[in-house]
C-alpha cells in the first residue's frame, strides 16, 4: 500500500529531468555487480564454513580480480557508470566514506535487533515491526534539526556528532543479555542511533551534491545510494561472519552446562537439529548479537574519524555549496 501511494504522488510531484545523449556502461554495471556479489559472498561463506575453506578463498580471489578489472575499465570508459574523479574531492569522497559506515551499522542494527526481539523477547512480526516505529520518527526530528540550523553551523559538526551518537547508541547495544526487555534496554539505544542517522543524512546529501555540475549531479547522487547499498550488504555479511563465530564459540561454551542440567525433551531437540534450546540457545544468540553490535559501533566510529579529519568545510563555506545545486538545498 506504502508502494502504491508513492507511485501515485511520484507521477503528480517528480518531474523529469533534463535527459542527456550517452549510451550505458554495461561492462561497468556487470563487473561491479558480479565483483560485489562475489565479495559479499565470500564473507557469508566465510562466517559458515570458515576462512581457509577453498569456496570462501576463491570468493574472495574472484571479487579482487572483477573489481580491479572494473576500477580499469572506468578509468577507459568515456562515460563512466561510476565516474572516478568525483573522489578527487576530499569532501565528497569523505562523504561517501562516511555513508559507506553509517549504512553497514544500519543495516546490521536493523537485522539483529529483529532476530534479538523476535526470537528471545517473543515480539510477533507485527509487534517488532511497530517497536521500530519510533526509529523513524527520531530521524525525522533529527533531519529536522539539521536543517534549520546547517546554515549557521555548517555540515561538519553534525557530521561528527551524528556518527558519534549512534556509535553511542550501539556501543549500549552490546550490552543486551537474555534478561534484557524492549523499554529497559532496546528503545533508548535505537533513539540514539536514529538520532545520529538523521543528524547525518541532510549533511551526507548536501556535501555529495557540492561542486559538481548539473550534468553530472546524477552521478553523484547515485553514487551516495550505491555507498548505502553496497554499505548494507557489504557490512551485514561482515557483521553475520562476526555473528556465526561468536555464536559458536558460545556454544561450545554453553554445551556442558547443557548436558549437565537439559531433560530428554530438549536432548532429543538438540541431537535431532543440533542446535541448543531455550535458553541455552538464546544466550548464544544474544552473545552473538552483541558482539556484532560491537563491530557495528567500530563502523560508525571510523565515520566519526572520517568526518573529523578529512571534512574540511566552514560555516561560511555552506552558502557556496548551496549556491551551487540551490533547488537541491531548499528541497532539504
Amino acid at each position: 500500500p506504502i508502494a502504491l501511494v508513492i507511485a501515485v504522488l511520484a507521477a503528480k510531484v517528480l518531474h523529469e529531468s533534463e535527459r542527456h545523449p550517452g549510451h550505458f556502461d554495461f561492462a561497468g554495471a556487470l563487473l561491479s555487480t558480479v565483483g560485489m556479489v562475489a565479495l559479499v559472498y565470500g564473507f557469508i561463506r566465510a562466517s559458515q564454513e570458515g576462512w581457509r575453506d577453498p569456496v570462501t578463498l576463491g570468493s574472495f580471489g574472484l571479487a579482487v580480480v572483477l573489481l580491479t578489472l572494473f576500477i580499469l575499465n572506468e578509468r577507459r570508459s568515456p562515460q563512466p557508470i561510476t565516474p572516478l574523479h568525483m573522489f578527487a574531492d576530499r569532501n565528497r569522497a569523505g562523504t561517501y566514506g562516511i555513508m559507506l559506515m553509517l549504512a553497514c551499522a544500519i543495516f546490521g542494527m536493523f537485522f539483529f535487533l529483529t532476530l534479538f526481539v523476535q526470537n528471545v523477547l517473543g515480539f510477533s512480526p507485527i509487534q517488532a515491526g511497530l517497536a521500530f516505529l519510533p526509529v523513524s520518527a527520531v530521524i525525522a526530528v533529527g533531519a529536522g534539526l539539521t536543517a534549520k540550523l546547517l546554515p549557521k553551523f555548517g555540515p561538519k559538526p553534525f557530521m561528527v556528532c551524528g556518527a558519534l551518537s549512534s556509535a553511542v547508541g550501539l556501543g549500549w547495544l552490546t550490552q543486551i543479555d537474555v534478561h534484557s526487555t524492549y523499554l529497559g534496554s532496546i528503545l533508548g539505544p535505537m533513539l540514539f542511533f536514529a538520532l545520529g542517522m538523521g543528524l547525518q543524512f541532510v549533511s551526507l546529501t548536501l556535501m555529495a551534491l557540492s561542486n559538481v555540475t548539473d550534468r553530472e549531479s546524477g552521478a553523484a547522487s547515485g553514487l551516495l545510494n550505491s555507498m548505502q547499498q553496497v554499505g548494507g550488504s557489504l557490512g551485514l555479511s561482515i557483521l553475520v561472519t562476526v555473528f556465526g563465530t561468536a555464536s559458536r564459540n558460545e556454544a561450545k561454551e554453553q554445551v556442558p552446562d547443557f548436558l549437565a542440567t537439559a531433560g530428554p525433551v530438549q536432548r532429543a531437540f538438540f541431537e535431532r537439529t543440533g542446535q541448543l534450546p531455550k535458553p541455552w540457545g538464546d544466550q548464544v544468540l544474544t552473545s552473538g548479537i552483541s558482539t556484532a553490535f560491537v563491530v557495528a559501533a567500530l563502523f560508525t566510529l571510523v565515520g566519526a574519524l572520517i568526518a573529523l579529519f578529512v571534512i574540511q568545510v566552514r560555516p561560511s563555506d555552506l552558502e557556496r555549496l548551496q549556491g551551487n545545486h540551490k533547488p537541491a538545498a531548499d528541497r532539504i
